[in-house]
């Protein structure tokens, strides 16, 4: 239900109230007013504030469940773990892999999702959010002194235990903020509150991470190689993750009625083969796979940083956990920092405009980055230097974390002007599934190149070439996959005017439904 393009409200509410004589025989009357008061409420007025917050909150706990996988995991698997580079590597190529292939499939269940209870989208968080905090204390609690094929199997176990609920859990909460709202400036709002909870989660799980679980004692010098300290950070992630979604769930649940009218597919026979042309319709959308290009290059740059910079800045710089958490806390605090600037960008532009703005930022930080790498017998714990980096690169990374969804949901305006469905799951899902099948070769690879410069997790000082070489992988990988980023989004066709004449058309097309 597009809540700012629907039906005059007079209109509206006189049909409501003549259903509403019909229901009251049934005894459903109560509910219907209910209905009633929503429908005024949300075409009248934007989404209230507090509920934005309560929805963007979510993020929080999906930023610290995401970053304790994707920056810790492959750290504790190589240097506490003693696990090989290629089959860490192995294990998280495949299990992104597994989680690329399931977003669009749970994508198109939750679209289709018929709950008076849950709706289409509010059952599978609780399910997704407790599965996930299991999974993630299964992950950094296994035993360091089994062997070495057992902390393999438990590893994927819990790691494709982990993508499966990840899954239930992110693509329904996600696809539930594109269809809050068909405004075209609220919906850049609604993301960008989200982006701001997603990067203090992925903050706290950074910054606080480093402050306050991997601080050095006399038996772990440098606190990074603290195995306990992964129980108390899988702990702490696990409870939090599961409070913030549930803040999400009780807040948002009076929307379950209303959008449960939503369009979609409702009513379908499902089967492989719906599903299959369901998923391969998305990308008959052009716009959409520009969008999901861009987002998948950029990504594949997260990637890259996720899994290889605890590395980087440990043997390449020699920083000690405080230094890396002082670092990475700058760079976040400018993306949190710039949302109300891209915003307002948005607002006086349009969202291509203010995202090739921010990838040429982000782009100059890769720049920074790679000159530091060249010369990082010179820099060695060195924080100053990476003060460039951290700003530019948070402030150009802040445009990636909130305006690409946004323009999703732009180009899901498209199908329902051609087809007069909505199925904001399966976009969602089709864009993870992009995105993500590339990161699993990427991460796979990045494990071979771990093995491959001569990378010892016995040793806490690597030779000069492994340091060197960390470097550069990550300064340059990041630095390409921020260019193709750019290429593709340069495509995109949709501008501001063109999105708000769709956004007319579909308001004669609803009302002449209505």
């Amino acid at each position: 239900m597009d809540f700012e393009s629907t039906a005059s409200t007079n209109f509206t509410t006189r049909a409501l109230l003549y259903y509403s004589n019909l229901l009251y025989r049934k005894g459903q009357f109560f509910s219907v007013l209910n209905l009633i008061s929503y429908n005024k409420n949300m075409t009248m007025k934007k989404l209230p504030f507090t509920d934005k917050l309560a929805y963007g909150f979510g993020d929080l706990g999906n930023g610290l469940a995401m970053q304790v996988v994707g920056s810790y995991l492959v750290f504790f698997m190589t240097s506490i773990l003693h696990i090989p580079g290629t089959i860490a590597g192995l294990a998280i190529g495949v299990s992104i892999f597994w989680d690329a292939i399931t977003d669009p499939i749970m994508g198109y269940i939750s679209d289709n999702t018929r709950s008076k209870k849950f709706g289409r989208r509010h059952g599978y968080l609780l399910i997704g959010a407790i599965g996930v905090s299991i999974s993630i204390i299964g992950l950094f609690f296994i035993p360091l002194d089994a062997s070495l094929t057992l902390k393999v199997i438990l590893i994927f176990v819990f790691i494709i235990s982990y993508k499966t609920f990840i899954t239930i859990l992110v693509t329904p909460y996600t696809a539930l903020g594109s269809e809050l709202s068909g405004d075209y400036a609220e919906r850049t709002q609604i993301q960008s509150i989200r982006s701001i909870f997603f990067m203090i989660g992925i903050a706290v799980m950074m910054v606080g991470g480093m402050y306050v679980f991997f601080q050095p004692t006399l038996d772990y010098p440098i606190g990074q190689l603290n195995p306990q300290a992964y129980i108390s950070l899988a702990l702490f992630t696990a409870i939090a993750s599961l409070v913030a979604i549930l803040v999400v769930y009780f807040k948002t649940r009076k929307y379950i009625e209303p959008l449960s009218h939503n369009h979609g597919l409702l009513g379908e026979s499902s089967s492989v083969q719906r599903i299959i042309k369901t998923f391969m319709d998305t990308y008959k959308n052009k716009a959409f796979v520009f969008v999901a290009t861009a987002y998948m290059f950029s990504n594949i740059a997260t990637a890259i940083v996720n899994n290889i910079g605890i590395h980087v800045f440990t043997y390449t710089f020699g920083f000690t956990s405080t230094m890396i958490a002082t670092v990475i806390g700058i760079q976040f605090l400018c993306s949190i920092l710039s949302q109300p600037f891209w915003v307002y960008l948005v607002g006086k532009t349009d969202k291509k405009s203010a995202l090739l703005l921010g990838l040429f930022i982000t782009f100059i930080a890769t720049v920074v980055f790679l000159l530091v790498s060249v010369f990082h017998d010179t820099f060695q714990q060195n924080i100053w230097i990476f003060m460039p980096y951290a700003i530019l690169g948070g402030f150009g990374t802040g445009a990636m974390f909130s305006i690409p969804a946004s323009m999703v949901g732009d180009t899901i305006d498209i199908e329902e002007l051609q087809s007069g469905t909505r199925n904001e799951g399966v976009y969602f899902g089709s864009m993870t599934l992009f995105y993500k099948s590339s990161q699993a070769v990427v991460v796979f690879f990045i494990g071979i190149l771990l093995d491959l410069i001569g990378f010892n997790s016995h040793i806490t000082v690597q030779a000069p070439f492994t340091q060197l070489a960390l470097g550069l992988i990550l300064s340059l990988g990041c630095a390409f996959a921020v260019i193709m980023s750019a290429a593709s989004i340069y495509k995109y066709p949709l501008t501001k005017n063109k999105v708000l004449e769709i956004h007319k058309q579909l308001n004669i097309n609803r009302s002449h439904k209505s």
